[in-house]
Order: structure tokens, then C-alpha cells, then sequence
């Protein structure tokens, strides 16, 4: 079954814990957590302190994506996070700090992604893909919420799904950006795993449960 992983980017940070109370009445088995530096990408968002709290309202998987300009310093401030998978992007590390930033993720006991931009192609990760357990493949620009989904992410999880397949590994395929019910179904048709969806959800007319159900 496809899985749900609601953006908190998109939450009303007035009204976080009902949010929270919201998401866990829901078919989402995932939690989205953004974290933006402004520089890697053009905004700033929230840190471990928040995610903190989260986790203790929710049992939820927690799926941390941070958007830094240094990931292999940054993983550091969520140890003692509640954290189940960290996804850090491709575009952010020199080729000889990728596998050191993947071990020290796999040191604190997460799981690992990682990021691709839409200007970036699948076959820039050959010689990681076996060593991660999940791709993200970003259907907008990151930093922003509420942006249009690009159609080019498709092509992407189509060579990730083959790769896989041909390669026997188990890395599942996400995708983030302009996910809604048009576009996730799209999504879900060529091979991917997990929809990251922000202000879908979280502004659904019939709230946050049926903006959940409407996407399986």
C-alpha cells in the first residue's frame, strides 16, 4: 500500500498538537519533517526542538528531510531526535563526504535517504543507490510549499523502479512537491512508494483525515 507522509511545513503552527492529533486519526504512517538553512535552499524552517515535540505526540515514522548546506555537521544536532529516516540531498556534499554523512546517519540508528532536485538526474547516484534505503525525488524546486508538480519527476522513478529491480535492491521511492490526488496517483503509477504531501492535506475542505484517505 502506498504510504502517506503529510508535510508539517504546511501545518497551522498555532494549532500544531491538534494537527498532530489529526494526522494520528489518519492512514498516514508517516510524519514529513522539513529542515531549511537559507542558503542551500532560499528559506528558513524549523530544528530538533520541534521535532522533539512532535514525536512525543505521535507514533508516527518520522521522516526528516533536511534541505543544508552542510549535512554531515547538521545530522549531529537531531542526535536524540526521534528520528526514523534522515534524507539529506545529493547537490549539498562533495562526492568524498557521501558515504561518510551516510555512516554517521547509520551510527545514530536511522535509516538513510537521499535527495535529488529536478535539475538533477538519476544516474548522478549509481555507486549510492545500494547503500541507502530510500530515494527522494523532488518534483518542485525545494524550499517553498505549494508549489506546481513537475511531470519530469516521473521519468525519474521510472529509472529508480528499473534500477532496483535490476540491481535486487529495496530502497523505496519517495516523491515531494505538488502532490495532490491527480498528481499522486501519477506518481504512484510509475513505481513510487511514499507522497509527501504539504498544504494538500492540511488544507483539505474536509480536513486533515479525508485529505489523507483521498490520496490511497
Amino acid at each position: 500500500m502506498t504510504i502517506i507522509a503529510p508535510s508539517v511545513l504546511s501545518a497551522d503552527f498555532y494549532d500544531l498538537k491538534t494537527q498532530i492529533e489529526e494526522l494520528n486519526k489518519s492512514e498516514a504512517k508517516w510524519i514529513h519533517y522539513d529542515v531549511m538553512d537559507g542558503h542551500f535552499v532560499p528559506n528558513l524552517s524549523f530544528g530538533p526542538d520541534i521535532l522533539k515535540q512532535i514525536g512525543k505526540h505521535t507514533d508516527r515514522v518520522l521522516d526528516v528531510h533536511i534541505m543544508v548546506s552542510n549535512p554531515l555537521k547538521v545530522v549531529d544536532y537531531f542526535s536524540g531526535c526521534p528520528v526514523d529516516y534522515m534524507t539529506f540531498h545529493k547537490e549539498a556534499v562533495d562526492d568524498n563526504v557521501l558515504i561518510p554523512t551516510i555512516e554517521k546517519c547509520r551510527l545514530k540508528g536511522w535509516k538513510v535517504g537521499i535527495s535529488i532536485k529536478p535539475g538533477t538526474r538519476p544516474e548522478s547516484l549509481i555507486g549510492v543507490l545500494e547503500l541507502v534505503d530510500m530515494v527522494l525525488v523532488m518534483s518542485v524546486e525545494p524550499g517553498f510549499g505549494g508549489q506546481s508538480f513537475m511531470p519530469s519527476a516521473l521519468d525519474k522513478l521510472d529509472w529508480l523502479d528499473n534500477y532496483r529491480k535490476q540491481h535486487k535492491l529495496n530502497y523505496l521511492l519517495e516523491i515531494d512537491g505538488g502532490i495532490n490526488r491527480e498528481t499522486g496517483k501519477l506518481a504512484v503509477e510509475h513505481h513510487c512508494d511514499v507522497l509527501v504531501a504539504g498544504s494538500y492535506v492540511f488544507k483539505y475542505p474536509e480536513g486533515i483525515v479525508e485529505g489523507v484517505k483521498s490520496l490511497l
